[in-house]
């Protein structure tokens, strides 16, 4: 992406909002007019707010419910994605607003909603866009996913997963049960393609949060089906574990092939003082039977304004106790620049978590 500019003007911009419009130009959409009226205001807003903006400026320039603009909407879209890829091909956020545009026309309309969905999420994932839909209309629309996990494009197929995501970023909130798409996920868990079943991934990881156990046992009969191999099993289950792993679950530690229990001993080196903007520089030295293997993380309690405290969790190394023993160096940079956290001064506490438990602590003191 381009340097200096923010994301929101990256994705939305009037090179975009002009390309979109060359797609509607024609009889009843006037292109000029529409590009005009949404930059008068894109500016201003926020990403999530742009998509809105340009989608309610399209249903002013092409009103009515989805049976009278369905057609436009289906004659203006380009070519599908790239059908010979397998992942990383999100789509461009240009059409975005395309499925607001049909969430709002379509509500009432939903056998033709769902058919305009399936073909524009092969243009720009459509995770969003459905959830109106499962809200308004949970059977009919769980009933077509169950078609759509057989569907020839995976990005219908990733649709299935990721639009019923318990927690989706973004997502308006859905009503259906926490395990309500379990019967798609068991079709879609040795999907081909990894952007199908990283999906997947994401959608248990979700469901962890809540219910554990019931992921940890979906797991299991997916072992136990054997429909991936090995490797795929593997990458599936630690990405999907990845939330109960930050958090010592020992059910998930079990899983992954970590013993919480394991006799392990464990000394933390950290200096007394560290500075914003320098490295934090750690050392770690682990005793335990010969060849045991171990997860570990390091969790910083970072002060943060008015007196709170907030943990965060970082991997450090998965590795085995080759002699019984292992040297572990990290440098944990503080920024004192980054957009999304500040640091503040005062004293910080470090913990060392070895196959989900805490097994050393210690303490220093930022400094400005």
């Amino acid at each position: 992406m381009a340097q200096g500019f923010s994301l929101k003007d990256q994705l939305f911009n009037a090179e975009k909002v002009g390309y979109l419009a060359g797609l509607f130009d024609g009889p009843g959409f006037d292109g000029a007019e529409f590009e005009a009226r949404v930059m008068a205001r894109l500016p201003e807003l926020e990403l999530k707010q742009r998509i809105d903006w340009i989608a309610a400026c399209l249903m002013d320039s092409l009103p009515g419910e989805l049976p009278q603009v369905a057609a436009a909407i289906l004659h203006a879209l380009p070519p599908p994605l790239d059908p010979n890829l397998s992942d990383d091909d999100f789509g461009d956020f240009i059409f975005a607003p395309l499925g607001e545009w049909v969430a709002s026309a379509g509500i009432e309309h939903p056998d033709m909603a769902l058919d305009v969905l399936a073909e524009l999420t092969q243009r720009f994932s459509m995770e969003w866009a459905i959830r109106p839909f499962l809200n308004r209309w949970p059977d009919l629309v769980l009933n077509r996913m169950r078609d759509w996990c057989d569907h020839d494009s995976y990005h219908v197929r990733r649709l299935v997963s990721e639009g019923t995501r318990p927690r989706l970023p973004w997502g308006a909130g859905i009503a259906l049960p926490l395990d309500a798409a379990l019967p798609l996920l068991d079709r879609l868990h040795a999907d081909p393609t990894r952007y199908v079943t990283r999906s997947v991934a994401n959608h248990l990881n979700d469901i962890a949060k809540k219910d554990p156990d019931l992921v940890l046992d979906r797991l299991s009969d997916w072992r136990a089906a054997a429909r991936q191999s090995t490797s795929e099993r593997q990458w599936i289950t630690a990405h999907a574990l990845r939330g109960l792993v930050k958090a010592g679950h020992p059910g998930a530690m079990a899983m992954l092939g970590y013993d919480p229990g394991a006799p392990v001993t464990a000394k933390l080196e950290l200096p007394a003082r560290a500075r914003i903007g320098t490295d934090l520089v750690l050392g770690l030295e682990l005793k335990g039977a010969a060849e045991l293997p171990v997860l570990v993380d390091y969790i910083v309690y970072f002060q943060r304004p008015g007196g709170k405290v907030s943990a965060k969790v970082h991997k450090w190394k998965q590795a085995r106790l080759t002699g019984g023993g292992l040297r572990l160096d990290k440098r944990h940079k503080l920024k004192g620049d980054a957009s999304t956290f500040t640091l503040v001064p005062g004293p910080h506490r470090v913990e060392v978590q070895v196959n989900g438990r805490v097994r050393a602590m210690g303490v220093f003191e930022l400094e400005a």
